[in-house]
């Protein structure tokens, strides 16, 4: 069996703010990316994309941090998401950070299933959640209806940079 290092990085430990600062970046500069595409944001998901490589590698802390400062950081440098989408994307957002952490504790190793069921967590429970919030369906359902591309990037590509990752011995 293949093993590779998974963390699980402590709220005092300086590496928990590095890797957070680090993967808070990259959900800054992919989502300006994805934005030059028309309903890019909408399509390619990206503000999840960082969120996902922090809590599988680093741990629910580094996740957890990532999750809350890059909808936050990104509504008030470039405001998008717009501060109406804020509840719902956070959401969506922690719920994927605890589901990534909880899938890499659990298989101990890079495994697409288990990114395909942190993906899925927090798509069908943040979904469900932002019925709840917004009282409308259609909104709720607009990550099913749009964002497969990003879904998939996600799954494919996540699973690409943990391994990159992991062959970096980072």
């Amino acid at each position: 069996m293949e093993t590779t290092k998974l963390y699980s990085l402590n709220l005092s430990n300086i590496k928990t703010y590095l890797f957070a600062g680090l993967f808070l970046l990259g959900n800054l500069l992919l989502p300006q990316l994805a934005h030059l595409v028309p309903n890019g944001g909408l399509i390619f998901l990206p503000i999840y994309f960082f969120t996902l490589i922090a809590a599988y590698k680093y741990g629910m802390y580094v996740g957890l941090l990532t999750a809350v400062l890059s909808p936050l950081a990104n509504s008030l440098l470039f405001g998008m998401p717009v501060a109406a989408m804020l509840p719902a994307i956070m959401t969506k957002s922690v719920i994927l950070a605890i589901a990534a952490a909880l899938a890499a504790k659990h298989f101990g190793k890079i495994s697409i299933v288990g990114i395909l069921l942190a993906i899925l967590a927090y798509q069908v429970i943040g979904t469900g959640l932002e019925w709840a919030m917004t009282g409308s369906f259609f909104v709720a359902v607009q990550d099913f209806r749009m964002g497969v591309p990003g879904m998939l990037i996600q799954l494919f590509g996540g699973y690409a940079v943990l391994k990159a990752l992991a062959k970096a011995k980072a």
